[in-house]
């Protein structure tokens, strides 16, 4: 028995060395019984730290394991009427309802969630490009679109948010329109603001407050001709005021003169224009018009107030329609109406017109209008028949700074009528040698001034002093 009584003593000075108990090292003892030759001693403290980290990474991977188990697990579909809650049925309803399945790849971002309309989700959703049928020479013309309110700036106050999708909805349509919106909406921005310490009015409020409400509105549509001006004046307001000058103060201030602006531009100059233009109007006239626009429609029923006796053609536009709301009021007023539903018959009704009103959105520096698609055929008809041609258009929409010759310059693509095959303008540009004169809500003796005086007629305004 001198073979037992030698092999005891050999295994007892090795145990030192040999590695901590892990299910490895039990399940073959005799690997780890014996240290290599030079391998450094482990401390009783070195090896309770080892097994420690060990433990620790054991815990960690099992967590990771866990989550990417829960990640990739199908949502169970809600028990319907016929599910007794077995597991298998609950499987299958789910698969049934399209429920939520994992996509090929990693991470949890890539599961689509359940369709609400129970059809299984496709596989890529791609947001098709509105502008991708237009052509690359036109690519400089603006777009209306609808910006989803969770894109826009933190800063955008709720009363913008509503108007910029009506804007992009075509809900406000015509400058005017789309101006009072505005001036209402800062008016609660403006009442809503509070200066931050530290600050002024008239040095934070501009960069901070207003013009990421503006940049918001020019993203859902090209802002029109009055609003940019309206938009001049306000800020011109705000850095008028010294950087002392309290904040309830200023904010009086603007907002009484939004009030102004807002009655003296926009309602004084609708009631002074189509009071004017109703004074053009005689009995036994047809007065020819295009579309339906605001002023138009405020003076043929302003002169049929007067006690005027006519009649009204109208050459509706072919995608708005809107002559047909027009002529259902002229109707409900008794006044005749001649309708016509596109440019088809253009030669025929200009022929039989006597007067001819046209309404525009803005006038540029060069006395060329800015209507809507389908006015400037109707001008050129008329011009070219003998017929003269008047534009109504406040003098908000009048832009001192631009000119225009063409309709290419300064438009915007209808969202709801372009394709590959081609695309719509909203508007077009009238030289001004097509238009006798424009009616405006400043009074020069019948408010009718040459479209080529505009700039002069603005000096005038400013300083009655001019002659």
């Amino acid at each position: 028995m001198a073979t037992e009584g030698s092999s005891a003593p050999a295994a007892t000075p090795a145990a030192p060395s040999a590695a901590p108990t892990t299910p490895a090292n039990t399940a073959n003892p005799p690997a780890t019984a014996t240290a290599p030759a030079g391998t450094p001693q482990l401390t009783p403290a070195q090896l309770k730290a080892k097994a420690k980290a060990e433990k620790q990474a054991r815990r960690a991977q099992a967590k990771e394991v866990k989550a990417a188990a829960a990640a990739a697990a199908p949502q169970p579909a809600p028990p319907g009427p016929d599910a007794k809650g077995g597991k298998g049925k609950g499987k299958q309803d789910a698969a049934q309802a399209g429920g939520t399945q994992p996509r090929t790849g990693t991470g949890p971002n890539l599961a689509h969630r359940p369709s609400m309309s129970g059809r299984r989700p496709s596989i890529l959703v791609v947001e098709k490009d509105m502008r991708s049928s237009i052509p690359e020479c036109f690519s400089h013309i603006p777009m209306a679109k609808r910006i989803p309110i969770s894109q826009a700036n933190k800063d955008v106050h709720p009363a913008v948010l509503v108007v910029g999708q009506q804007m992009a909805t075509f809900a406000i349509k015509d400058s005017i329109s789309r101006l009072g919106a505005t001036l209402l909406a800062f008016r609660k921005v403006i009442e809503a603001y509070e200066t931050p310490k530290g600050n002024s009015l008239s040095r934070h409020f501009v960069p901070h407050v207003l013009n990421p409400q503006i940049e918001y509105l020019t993203e859902c549509r090209p802002m029109c001709f009055s609003m940019g001006n309206a938009i001049r004046l306000l800020k011109a307001k705000v850095n008028s005021f010294d950087i002392d000058t309290p904040e309830d103060e200023a904010k009086e201030g603007l907002l009484e003169m939004i009030d102004l602006f807002m009655n003296e531009r926009i309602t004084l100059a609708e009631f002074v224009i189509s009071k004017n233009a109703a004074k053009q109007i005689y009995d036994g006239d047809i007065v020819l018009t295009y579309g339906r626009h605001r002023l138009v429609e405020k003076t043929f029923l302003k002169a049929k107030e007067n006690g005027v006796d006519f009649a009204v053609s109208i050459i509706d536009d072919p995608y708005d329609r809107g002559g047909q709301e027009l002529s259902k009021s002229l109707k409900e007023a008794g006044i005749p109406v001649y309708y016509s539903p596109n440019l088809g018959g253009l030669r025929h009704n200009v022929r039989r017109a006597t007067n001819i009103l046209l309404g525009a959105e803005a006038v540029f520096a060069n006395g060329s209008v800015h209507a809507a698609a389908g006015t400037a055929d109707v001008a050129v008809a008329a011009t070219n028949t003998g017929k003269k041609v008047t534009a109504l258009c406040e003098t908000i929409n009048f832009d001192r700074e631009r000119v225009s010759v063409d309709a290419l310059t300064y438009n915007e693509i209808d969202p709801e009528q372009h394709s590959s095959d081609g695309f719509r303008l909203l508007f077009d540009t009238t030289r001004d040698q097509y238009i006798a004169g424009v009616i405006t809500e400043f009074e020069s003796g019948t408010g009718n001034s040459p479209a080529q005086a505009i700039l002069a007629l603005l000096r005038k305004q400013e300083d009655p002093t001019i002659n």
